[in-house]
């Protein structure tokens, strides 16, 4: 029961691809995302959330069922075991955060390749749902599969911009992505005071990422904000996140209905 990377066949093929991030394992939520059948993948951003592995599970059932492909997002800490384990749950690709030196992008990617002489990797043979929870005879195309995975990185401390060159020349790395918001914290800014040298360093990496053949994917909380990237040759985007479409939703509609509320006379 070995299963062709979606994510990579697209990657491969050089289209476009647009997800949305999850922060609920929850199958009803990937399900709700699939119907739509606008979105090549769903990302988990473990990173921000709880879950466990029978979660895990269930939420890439859930994508499979709709022909998308999976991403899960991982704490650095504790990156070896959590990439193990999205991989062995199905996931096909794996987002990986706070690296701030090559040689942490390459002790991630080995942690990722199977154990074998050619491939040098760190990553035994994980008999889990994505082989059908069983052992098989054919060695070979488990570890086809297994470098199949698609393999991203965060680039949003201050250290890794001032090394992007030196990170993107890494082999095995398939995507990356710009994080503002770390990139200001760990450089003391402040996103909202310093945008434009926020939006410079995010330009240099996008750069740097395209003229290395890897592929900057992005993340954007309207369809509005797309052309700004993609007049820099961006084609992979990721667009809202769950809590976060929710919120603005709440408060937006919830403030516009409590002012007309107000405006009847009637207050809480």
């Amino acid at each position: 029961m070995f299963h062709q990377n979606q994510f990579r066949a697209l990657l491969s093929s050089g289209k476009p691809t647009l997800s949305t991030r999850l922060q609920s394992t929850a199958p009803l939520v990937t399900e709700a995302v699939g119907a739509l059948g606008l979105y090549d993948y769903v990302e988990f951003v473990a990173e921000y959330a709880p879950c466990d592995q029978y979660g895990l599970e269930n939420l890439v059932r859930a994508a499979e069922l709709h022909g998308m492909a999976s991403m899960m997002k991982v704490d650095y800490q504790n990156r070896g075991f959590a990439a193990q384990k999205a991989l062995a749950s199905g996931f096909q690709a794996i987002l990986f955060t706070d690296h701030t030196t090559p040689e942490q992008v390459e002790e991630s990617i080995r942690l990722t390749m199977p154990k074998t002489p050619a491939c040098g990797g760190e990553m035994g043979y994980l008999a889990r749902r994505w082989i059908g929870y069983q052992s098989v005879e054919d060695q070979q195309e488990y570890i086809a599969m297994t470098r199949a995975t698609v393999r991203a990185f965060m680039i949003e401390k201050k250290e890794a911009v001032d090394c992007i060159e030196e990170i993107c020349a890494v082999p095995g790395i398939d995507m990356i992505q710009f994080g503002p918001n770390d990139f200001a914290l760990s450089s003391g800014l402040v996103t909202r005071d310093d945008k434009a040298r926020v939006r410079k360093a995010e330009e240099k990496v996008i750069a740097a990422a395209l003229a290395h053949g890897i592929r900057p994917r992005c993340e954007i909380n309207s369809a509005a904000k797309a052309r700004y990237y993609l007049d820099q040759g961006v084609k992979d985007f990721s667009l809202g996140l769950e809590l976060r479409v929710l919120q603005n939703f709440l408060r937006t509609e919830g403030g516009d209905l409590l002012a007309q509320l107000a405006d009847s006379g009637l207050t809480r």
